[in-house]
């Protein structure tokens, strides 16, 4: 299977042009699954929900999904992207799986970051894998790096291959992506976006550095931290399909449920002070 990702500059605001970079980049591209960052149309960093609402789109009726289906068509492919969903007065931080029939899954963010929380909806999407080729696939978005349950739950549920499109700005978060490979001996596609937005209200600098990596956490490649790159790499699901990690042990079977209820019992941290 061939997967890959385009990092690159989204300007705010701008989704039609940042669409037109895409097919544009895209053009020639032979793959299977490509992924894109996060928030890749409308950019990212909003002043409030308010903005975040007018750069919105709902999916079932967007000229950016249009354009994408007729590109997955055209090409033969899935794309995995970032997306501002709009339902109704609701507004999400989303990721959809497209290919050559239109939208195939929605995954809303279920992790928000910073003040994500001012605009966006929190997610109210469960977690489930979807089928792309033979292959097994898992969305998460960005912050979701940082929740291991996140990507357990998709390894136990069969993703051999985890979409995670994002907007870094923190600069360890590409480590951590490979942690979650060797924890669940699956492969992980980071589609990350590079430069800044620069807003009236504030700047925020991205990392680039989108990856590839395979299962036991070991890294295909890498992209620079401020370069546009379109990437695929050919990749072997049967290493996604084996959890042993020694003739003794399967990172998923030698699990102990019953010794992990505490994860479901914890309350929230109160105020520090």
């Amino acid at each position: 299977m061939r997967v890959g990702y385009y990092q690159f500059r989204p300007l705010f605001g701008q989704p039609r042009r940042n669409v037109a970079k895409i097919l544009a980049a895209l053009a020639d591209t032979t793959a299977d699954l490509i992924v894109l960052p996060e928030l890749a149309f409308s950019g990212y960093h909003f002043r409030d929900r308010e903005e975040a609402l007018a750069l919105a789109e709902d999916p079932a009726n967007s000229e950016t999904v249009e354009s994408l289906t007729a590109l997955c068509l055209k090409r033969d492919l899935h794309v995995a992207t970032g997306f501002c969903e709009r339902f109704g007065e609701r507004v999400y931080n989303s990721a959809l799986l497209i290919g050559p029939k239109g939208v195939e899954h929605v995954y809303r963010k279920l992790h928000l970051f910073a003040e994500e929380k001012r605009c966006f909806d929190p997610g109210d999407c469960p977690l489930s894998v979807q089928e792309v080729r033979g292959a097994r696939i898992g969305l998460l978005v960005c912050f979701d790096w940082a929740f291991p349950e996140v990507a357990r739950v998709l390894a136990i549920q069969g993703a051999e291959i985890l979409c995670h499109p994002s907007n870094l700005v923190l600069g360890f978060c590409q480590e951590a992506m490979l942690t979650r490979c060797l924890e669940n001996r699956v492969y992980a596609v980071t589609a990350n976006r590079f430069g800044s937005d620069k807003r009236p209200h504030g700047e925020l600098r991205f990392t680039g550095k989108s990856q590839v990596v395979a299962p036991g956490g070991r890294l295909i490649h890498r992209a620079p931290s401020q370069r546009e790159e379109v990437y695929i790499a050919e990749i072997d699901l049967a290493e996604a399909r084996n959890k042993r990690i020694t003739p003794w042990n399967d990172l998923l079977s030698d699990r102990r449920p019953e010794w992990y209820r505490d994860l479901e019992a914890l309350p929230a941290p109160g105020p520090i002070f």
